[in-house]
């Protein structure tokens, strides 16, 4: 479709909704918040990683510079102890780095689960039978595309949260278990 026969289609009522999912995360107040918190702790671990780098870089290096002064059998007990070290402190990182990225998709998740019912009520509005994320959709009109509005929708209705923190529950919601599935629109009487 063109531009300007994605403007000159008519409505379609009972039809398909877009959203693209990264953008709605990306763009919304709430998602951004999100995101600046695991970031903050992305940059902060790397720093972390870089000052243990060079405290290892310089206890290498001095064990090094021992070794001439040393016997042979007490230096190599000393740099197994010292390779132990560095194997015990990288897989330390390698699991909170791991553990940063779990919580960097469950962040992601929850967000979507919150966003659910938001969606679900623009899905009422519109009289849509279904949302589908825009990347999997070859060709569409621009205008069945509610990015745009559901990130104004999630600014207006989530306030930004932190992301080590559950989402807010809307009064009206359940308080656990998945997120109510979207009522299907009414029959369009065609």
């Amino acid at each position: 479709c063109t531009p300007a026969a994605a403007q000159e289609a008519p409505p379609v009522v009972g039809g398909v909704l877009l959203v693209d999912q990264d953008r709605l995360y990306a763009d919304s107040r709430y998602g951004r918040q999100i995101q600046a918190e695991i970031d903050a702790e992305t940059k902060t671990l790397q720093a972390e990683n870089r000052a243990l780098e060079a405290d290892l870089e310089a206890e290498e290096k001095a064990l090094t510079a021992r070794r001439a002064s040393l016997p042979p059998e007490e230096f190599r007990t000393l740099a197994e102890a010292f390779d132990t070290k560095v194997k015990g402190i990288r897989a330390a990182r390698d699991a909170k780095a791991a553990d940063l990225t779990a919580r960097r998709e469950a962040a992601r998740k929850t967000f979507f689960e919150t966003a659910i019912p938001i969606l679900a009520s623009i899905m009422r509005d519109q009289g849509a039978l279904a949302i589908i994320d825009r990347s999997a959709v070859v060709i569409a009109f621009d205008r069945i595309d509610i990015t745009d509005l559901a990130i104004a929708r999630v600014d207006a209705q989530l306030a930004p949260v932190s992301a080590v923190e559950p989402p807010p529950r809307r009064p009206d919601a359940p308080a656990a278990g998945p997120p109510p599935a979207p009522e299907p629109a009414p029959p369009s009487g065609d």
